[in-house]
């Protein structure tokens, strides 16, 4: 009774009402709201029996794996921005981010897992959006998404998402494994590769793929054109527009991988050419194995409209990010080989050869110019282009 006056009695709740247009911290709770989030977000785009068990975890069958197969785990995070930039989005990023990595293990890709850092104030149609792209591109690229979990942070204290993507993948037998016995006559014993316990037909031991598989004489190519996704991410946050609109390329490139294994190609290491670009990536190979990695700067390919951006915003496109890039190694016998099958699959149509491996000078990578000299391409100093990834 207030003033000598009667209450009205309703059933109205006391508390205001939450808005459903925008992400709040209750969201995170564990309570009603991030119930209701799990059911109208992410159960919808990405409903599966492992997922639909709703555990703390999934418990997951690796259909046809056989005697000598291996699994591949890899994470990533993802903290991009902006979240949503030409070609893509935060969503597909995380997807094919992880999927790439497994294939560069020579993993076939199974099952992701996604944990969800949201702040305070999204808007949950971005969301929608992220979501919808994570379940197109998982689909595109043949994995589950199985397990995950959100989290809700103050406004202020994040940056509207962030994601962490965790795979697993099935390595078959046979394949990411090559005869190791010429590289071992050719290096010396503190240079040859670990064995991993398989063996040969011949018994001899096999070498996994990756760097420390790298020997002189190998091929290096690239599976397409380089710097789309950091030219992409830069040119939405400083607001550039240009002539030709550049896309960024992120993509699984797991296809291409597969082709490859499919056809027997001797592959001696893959690697995506992410954060850094194509200059970083070589560099740790060299300072690994202690080889040089000789370039031919005609052979390297640059789209004119991300050359023309790169002038202008004094960046060199060698250390620019990509995200559905890689480069592979394989013996020169196989180089044209590993181009024919390459170019039969769409996102590595455009894979080209762009140098070799030499024994010296060690951990080093030199570019022959356009002009006929050398120049050593260092590792990137710093960060060129933070948070494209």
């Amino acid at each position: 009774m207030a003033d000598g006056k009667p209450t009205t009695f309703t059933l109205s709740c006391p508390v205001p009402r939450v808005a459903d247009d925008r992400i709040v911290l209750a969201h995170g709770g564990g309570g009603r709201l991030t119930h209701q989030l799990i059911e109208k977000i992410f159960l919808p785009a990405f409903s599966n029996p492992a997922l639909d068990q709703r555990h703390d975890g999934a418990v997951l069958p690796i259909d046809g794996l056989t005697p000598g197969s291996r699994l591949a785990f890899t994470t990533d995070s993802f903290v991009v921005r902006p979240l949503i930039f030409p070609g893509g989005n935060i969503g597909d990023l995380a997807v094919n981010g992880t999927v790439n990595d497994l294939a560069m293990c020579g993993a076939r890709p199974l099952y992701l897992s996604a944990g969800f850092i949201l702040e305070e104030g999204l808007e949950m149609e971005t969301l929608r959006i992220v979501v919808k792209s994570i379940r197109e591109a998982a689909a595109k690229a043949g994995v589950q998404l199985v397990t995950g979990d959100t989290k809700v942070v103050d406004k202020g204290k994040g940056d509207g998402i962030f994601i962490n993507t965790s795979g697993i993948g099935v390595v078959e037998s046979g394949a990411g494994l090559i005869n190791g016995s010429e590289r071992a006559r050719l290096q010396p014993r503190h240079q040859q590769p670990r064995k991993t316990g398989a063996l040969a037909p011949e018994g001899r031991p096999l070498a996994a793929i990756g760097p420390a598989s790298v020997q002189p004489g190998d091929a290096v190519i690239v599976s397409g054109d380089l710097g789309r996704h950091g030219i992409a991410i830069l040119s939405v946050r400083e607001g550039l527009a240009f002539e030709s609109p550049i896309l960024s390329d992120t993509a699984s490139v797991w296809p291409a991988v597969e082709a490859l294994l499919n056809a027997g190609i001797e592959i001696h290491c893959l690697r995506d050419l992410t954060r850094g670009g194509l200059a970083t990536t070589l560099n740790e190979i060299a300072g690994d194995r202690n080889v040089c990695i000789k370039l031919e700067e005609t052979l390297i390919p640059v789209d004119e409209v991300v050359e023309g951006a790169c002038e202008i915003l004094g960046l060199d496109p060698l250390y620019v990010a990509n995200e559905g890039r890689f480069a592979v190694f394989v013996p020169e016998a196989q180089a044209n080989a590993a181009l024919d099958v390459l170019k039969k699959v769409e996102v590595s149509r455009a894979s080209v050869r762009i140098g070799k491996v030499e024994e010296s000078p060690g951990r080093t990578v030199v570019l022959q110019s356009r002009i006929g000299g050398n120049r050593v391409v260092d590792m990137l100093s710093g960060e060129q282009l933070p948070r494209i990834c």
